[in-house]
């Protein structure tokens, strides 16, 4: 009796260990071979998509539904994913052995819809820094009266629906040809116009009768502001790894770090060139092809986490702020994986990493004027709707 019991003690020992062994293989991405009769080192493709329940497609073969985990043995392939109403998703991904590649993928409306926020008109829109506000003109207007001419801001943490929806009025009066911009902070705007400069705050209402003229402190507050945004990027850069922020600082014309400050958005003025191993390689980081040596009038996203740079642009462009009207603009949106960038006559939303550029919007604009909102679900833009004889105004393009 005691032997039958240490021979089932043994047998259920060596089915438990035989167990372990497959879970293990199978958790490391090996899958049996029942060809071969031998485990087979397999990589796991985990999809994820917003919104879910979309189809993929591997090597145009439908495999399943995101959010599940595919089996893969190691090479490279081209990964599709499909939902009705959507734009489709595309990148080609290579799968690692014994590694887990994920790919975290948003889809975008195929036919977005329109909805105004401004009514009476808007003007030259300018971003903040911090891509919180946007400050617009409203031009006197025979037909709509000028009660509401002045400079206004939008939050783009709001959701507007229709003119004062999340705009406000920061000064009136007729202001055309006026120029402004944001300070570093976003809290105050310089207002010039013709002979005279004021100082706003970009939160509140001043009447032109209030405003204070300080045309004598412009050019000292211009190099303040600019003292103070250097001071600010040089903080932002001296943690970077390696040579970075010595790159950073001499190479670099303009960055801008994303919303969760795991990437930088920035166009090289110089070249240079980013030396491999600047941190641990990470299982599963981005098979994506890079580009190290960086060259002027180009611009890239540099990933921190992964040490890995993306060439996004081999053409100028401006980042962020609309300092040169006559260039495509590139912008973070707040999701930290994807870009907006405004060609003439379309609005493109790619990956960080410069793939996957898809369409979301193509007509009539005034380019560069289109800006992401913080909840990544809308974009914010200038148009007239290609009539020549109305105003422009700011529209919410819904891409999500």
């Amino acid at each position: 009796m005691t032997k039958i019991r240490v021979i089932f003690f043994l047998i259920t020992l060596a089915v438990v260990g035989l167990a372990g062994i497959f879970a293990s293989y199978y958790a490391r991405g090996y899958r049996f071979d029942y060809k071969k009769f031998k485990f087979q080192p397999n990589g796991i493709l985990v999809i994820k998509s917003e919104p879910d329940g979309a189809s993929i497609y591997i090597n145009n073969e439908l495999k399943a539904a995101t959010n599940s985990s595919i089996s893969l043995s190691p090479g490279t392939y081209d990964v599709e994913i499909r939902k009705e109403g959507y734009l489709s998703w595309y990148k080609r991904l290579t799968i690692q052995k014994e590694e887990v590649t994920q790919a975290d993928v948003s889809l975008f409306k195929n036919v977005p819809s329109l909805a105004p926020v401004t009514l009476s008109g808007a003007n030259n829109p300018v971003i903040s820094p911090d891509g919180s506000k946007i400050a617009y003109l409203v031009l006197p207007n025979t037909n709509l009266g000028n009660e509401k001419a002045g400079l206004w801001t939008i939050d783009t943490y709001s959701l507007p629906f229709g003119f004062g929806g999340g705009s406000k009025k920061i000064t009136d009066g007729d202001l055309t040809g006026a120029a402004y911009t944001f300070s570093p902070d976003g809290r105050q705007i310089l207002l010039s116009v013709s002979n005279a400069t004021f100082l706003l705050d970009s939160g509140s209402f001043i009447s032109q009768s209030e405003r204070v003229n300080i045309a004598s402190k412009k050019e000292s507050t211009i190099k303040n502001w600019a003292l103070e945004k250097s001071i600010k990027d040089q903080n932002m850069i001296k943690g970077l790894p390696g040579d970075l922020p010595a790159i950073f600082s001499k190479n670099i014309s303009n960055f801008v770090f994303s919303a969760d400050n795991s990437m930088i958005l920035y166009t090289a003025s110089t070249s240079a060139t980013i030396n491999p191993g600047l941190s641990r390689e990470l299982p599963g980081a981005s098979t994506q092809t890079q580009e190290r040596s960086i060259k002027p009038g180009q611009t890239y996203i540099y990933d921190i986490k992964e040490d890995r740079n993306f060439l996004i642009a081999d053409f100028l462009v401006t980042i962020n702020n609309s300092d040169n009207p006559l260039l495509p603009a590139v912008r973070w949106m707040s999701t930290s994986k994807h870009l907006l960038l405004t060609l003439n006559g379309q609005v493109i939303i790619m990956d960080y990493d410069g793939t996957n550029r898809q369409v979301v919007y193509s007509g009539s604009y005034v380019f560069p004027n289109a800006f992401p909102f913080a909840n990544a679900t809308r974009l914010l833009i200038l148009t007239n709707l290609g009539s020549p004889d109305s105003i422009t105004n700011l529209y919410t393009l819904t891409v999500k």
